[in-house]
């Protein structure tokens, strides 16, 4: 149902509106790998480790954002036991090639690969899946897949109706049958089959995507054991500064209760 052909949204008219990829990558703190992902493209990844036999987040990061920026805040997951594994979009930091609709899907998959086989590596024991904003998409994508994998799901800033508030934020209007093969494939109908413990996170007064778009998550999610926190006053891009401590400490309990 799910697994749809998306590449006519592959147009440069559009992809102008829903990417910002940004070239520059931090050789800071963490470990630098590359993942293949076809037709000769790697991804750059930064994962941050904390110790075997702990928890770890596969994260995809937001627009405009890069891997490398976690490293002024990976300390933060870290230093709370959550071994962090960043994950990258083509056309962001070191990855090669251009994003599209189609590689932000279908590149989830591999990442998802590399990332249990480093978790392997490293000893990393019940994982999670966690997307910011752009990133809840390959984020959800996966927790559908791979439920059986994951020990859970966690979405910052997501969006439920994925494409079209996407192509109606930037006035790129669709009805009709297209309207409705998008919403098919929309973040709010992936979740209805996603049984796995879930928590959904959103800023109060995001501008750029609704708090309503949270609610849709939390009340289309299959999940029995789910969780929303909106965090009050907070803008999309403020979100974790508004929270403070309170942003990681409620990721940490909700990984904690689940191991």
């Amino acid at each position: 149902m799910h697994d749809v052909d998306l590449s006519f949204l592959d147009l440069p008219e559009v992809l102008r509106f829903v990417f910002y990829p940004r070239r520059d990558f931090s050789a800071g703190a963490g470990f630098t790998c590359f993942v293949e992902v076809g037709g000769g493209v790697r991804l750059g990844c930064k994962f941050y480790a904390c110790g075997g036999e702990r928890p770890a987040i596969l994260y995809f990061h937001g627009n405009g954002e890069t891997a490398g920026d976690y490293d002024e805040f990976s300390w933060l997951f870290t230093d709370r036991g959550i071994n962090l594994f960043v994950a990258e979009y083509r056309g962001y930091g070191l990855s090669e090639g251009s994003p599209t609709i189609t590689s932000l899907l279908r590149d989830a998959h591999p990442v998802f690969r590399k990332f249990k086989d480093v978790a392997s590596e490293e000893g990393w024991e019940n994982l999670f899946v966690m997307g910011r904003s752009l990133g809840s998409i390959p984020a959800v994508e996966l927790a559908y897949h791979y439920q059986d994998e994951i020990d859970g799901l966690i979405v910052e800033s997501g969006i439920a109706n994925t494409f079209t508030l996407f192509l109606d934020l930037f006035g790129v209007r669709v009805g009709g049958e297209l309207r409705e093969k998008l919403e098919a494939v929309s973040n709010k109908a992936k979740i209805k089959d996603v049984r796995i413990p879930t928590l959904i996170i959103h800023a109060e007064n995001d501008t750029l995507i609704p708090v309503s778009e949270a609610v849709e998550l939390y009340e289309s999610s299959g999940a029995d054991d789910k969780e929303i926190f909106i965090i009050p006053g907070a803008d999309h891009n403020d979100l974790w500064f508004v929270a403070g401590e309170k942003y990681y400490e409620k990721i940490k309990s909700f990984i904690e209760r689940r191991l």
